[in-house]
C-alpha cells in the first residue's frame, strides 16, 4: 500500500467518525435521563454490541500485562469521566456552547504530547491549528450563555476535554499491543462500572425509562460510539493530537444538527466559522499525514 493509498484508507475513517460524533450531543439534549445514566447505558450497551468481535480476538487478552491493565483501567475511568462531564454541560447550556470547548481539545492534547511524550510541531501545524481554534470559536460564540447554569455547562465541557484527552493519551501506546476491539471494549467496560458504581451511591435511578430514552440510549451506544472505536484504530497511525484535531468537526457537525433538529439559530458567520474548522484541519491532517511503515502495516492491517 502506498502512501496515498494510505491516506484515503486514514481519511475516510476519519470523516465517518467527525459525522458519527456530531449526533452524540443532539441525543443527550433528545433524552430527559441524568448524564450520569445516560453515560453508563451508553458503555454497557456498547460493551455488549462488541461481544462478537471480541469473541473472534479473545485471544488477544493473553497480551495484556498487568501495567497493560491499570492503564485500561485509567483509560476508562478518564472515559468515564468525560461523558459524565460533557453530557452534563449539554443539560446546563446549548450545542453550540458546550460542544465549542471542544475546540480546546487539541491544544491540551498538544500540551500533554509535549510533557509525556516529547512530540514536537512545526510553525505551519500549529498554524494551521489556530486556524480551526478560531473558526471553531466563530461557530459557538453567540452562544455563550452569561447565566450562571450556562457558566458552569462550559467549565464542565473544559473539564470534560482534559478528561478525553487523558483517555487519548494512554490510548496512543496501550492500543498498539492489542486490536483497537479489545481495547475499545476494555475501556468501554471499565467507564461502564466505574459510572454504575457512581450512580449507586448517588442513588441514581436505574430503571423507569420508557422505550424512547432506552431508544436513546441505544443509538448513543452505536452511532457516536462507532467514533470511539474509530479513533481507538487510528491511534495505531496517528497520535492523539491529530485524533484531537480531527475531532474538531464535531462542533460545526453538531451545530449543524442542532440548528436542523432541535431549531438552535445558526447566524451567518457561525458559517464562516465553520468553514475555517474544516479548513484548519483539512491543512493539519495534510501536514501530519505520514507513510505507514511496512512491518506497521504488515502487523496492523487497514481493516476495521
Amino acid at each position: 500500500m502506498n502512501q496515498e493509498e494510505q491516506s484515503r484508507a486514514i481519511g475516510l475513517p476519519l470523516v465517518i467518525s467527525i459525522i458519527a460524533i456530531s449526533f452524540a450531543a443532539i441525543f443527550v439534549k433528545w433524552s430527559e435521563a441524568p448524564a450520569t445514566i445516560l453515560s453508563m447505558y451508553r458503555m454497557w450497551l456498547a460493551s455488549i454490541l462488541l461481544l462478537p468481535m471480541v469473541w473472534i480476538k479473545r485471544e488477544e487478552f493473553q497480551k495484556i500485562s498487568r501495567k497493560d491493565w491499570y492503564l485500561l483501567f485509567f483509560s476508562g475511568m478518564f472515559l468515564a469521566l468525560h461523558f459524565a462531564l460533557w453530557f452534563g454541560s449539554l443539560k446546563l447550556t446549548t450545542v453550540a456552547s458546550s460542544t465549542i470547548i471542544l475546540a480546546l481539545q487539541p491544544i491540551v492534547a498538544l500540551i500533554g504530547g509535549y510533557f509525556l511524550f516529547k512530540e514536537r510541531s512545526t510553525r505551519s501545524a500549529l498554524l494551521t491549528m489556530g486556524i480551526a481554534v478560531i473558526g471553531a470559536i466563530m461557530v459557538g460564540w453567540g452562544d455563550f450563555g452569561l447565566s450562571k447554569e450556562a457558566i458552569l455547562g462550559d467549565i464542565l465541557s473544559f473539564l470534560s476535554v482534559i478528561a478525553v484527552v487523558g483517555y487519548l493519551m494512554i490510548g496512543q501506546n496501550t492500543v498498539k499491543k492489542v486490536s483497537h476491539w479489545i481495547y475499545s471494549f476494555c475501556v468501554f467496560l471499565f467507564a461502564s462500572v466505574a459510572l454504575g458504581v457512581y450512580n449507586l451511591a448517588t442513588s441514581a435511578a436505574f430503571d423507569g425509562y420508557d422505550e424512547r430514552e432506552w431508544g436513546i440510549f441505544l443509538l448513543l451506544a452505536i452511532v457516536p460510539t462507532i467514533a470511539h472505536v474509530i479513533n481507538n484504530w487510528l491511534l495505531n497511525y496517528v497520535n492523539a493530537t491529530t485524533i484531537s484535531m480531527s475531532i474538531l468537526g464535531e462542533p460545526v457537525g453538531a451545530t449543524a444538527l442542532a440548528a436542523v433538529l432541535l431549531g438552535e439559530v445558526l447566524v451567518g458567520w457561525q458559517i464562516v466559522g465553520g468553514l475555517l474548522v474544516l479548513f484548519g484541519v483539512f491543512l493539519f491532517l495534510m501536514q501530519q499525514q505520514k507513510p505507514i511503515p511496512n512491518k506497521i502495516a504488515l502487523e496492523k492491517p487497514l481493516d476495521l
